[in-house]
């Protein structure tokens, strides 16, 4: 007999694969609530980088580490979940674009490796589980967070796909940059990512593992759509 629980939707996967733009979509056309746990960690890891504090002294500060969540919880508590979050996704107010920078993602990347910041924001991220169910977007959304999950879906592109989205939403806000320098960006970025000792990138066991390279935003919906039905038939 299944538990009362909300359901839940984990969508992981490396930055530029999709997943903000699908979990965003899926939360809306299931009517759930959504959280983008990357944001979260954006927030953090600005917050750190605003304080001047050095990763070395965060690393071992676990009074350090209360203190910030503490901080984004109070000055942002919803400014990551539900229609908020989704907002964000259009926004292009002075904090969005810092978030949104590759800088944030660095710095996110960054926080994302001390164990101490990850305990701290784990059990954060668990509230949110509320009704009618939740769409969780992040990288260790359906291995660490919620291995309870309903659906795992593990959402991945090309390292070239990827840069070409990237360069795309960077030249539509009239930047120069560089579409080689953004693959080896992302190149790095998920180098950091898969190698960290807390939490690694990569898809749980039982995970659906969708490549995105040649497929467009309502195809990818589709498959997720479908084999949501399934899981529910199942159950």
């Amino acid at each position: 007999m299944r538990n009362s629980n909300p359901r839940v939707i984990t969508i992981d996967g490396p930055s530029g694969s999709g997943k903000g733009t699908i979990s965003v979509r899926l939360a809306e056309i299931l009517g759930y609530n959504y959280l983008d746990s990357g944001l979260l960690y954006r927030l953090f890891g600005h917050e750190v980088r605003r304080r001047n504090i050095p990763l070395s002294f965060l690393e071992g500060s676990r009074k350090e580490a209360r203190d910030i969540s503490k901080s984004i919880k109070t000055k942002f508590p919803e400014f990551f979940f539900g229609e908020n979050a989704k907002k964000m996704m259009g926004n292009t107010d002075d904090l969005f674009d810092v978030l949104r920078s590759d800088q944030a993602a660095v710095d996110a990347s960054n926080v994302a490796r001390l164990p101490v910041v990850r305990q701290e924001l784990l059990d954060l991220q668990r509230t949110y589980r509320l009704h009618p169910g939740l769409i969780a977007d992040g990288r260790d959304m359906g291995t660490v967070v919620f291995p309870d999950a309903d659906l795992k879906i593990f959402l991945t592109a090309s390292v070239l796909t990827r840069a070409r989205r990237r360069y795309k939403q960077l030249k539509d806000k009239g930047m120069s940059v560089s579409l080689d320098a953004l693959a080896v960006s992302i190149e790095e970025r998920d180098r950091m990512d898969s190698m960290r000792k807390e939490s690694p990138l990569r898809p749980s066991e039982d995970a659906d593992v969708i490549d995105s390279s040649e497929l467009g935003i309502d195809q990818v919906l589709e498959i997720i759509e479908s084999r949501f039905k399934e899981k529910l038939t199942d159950s």
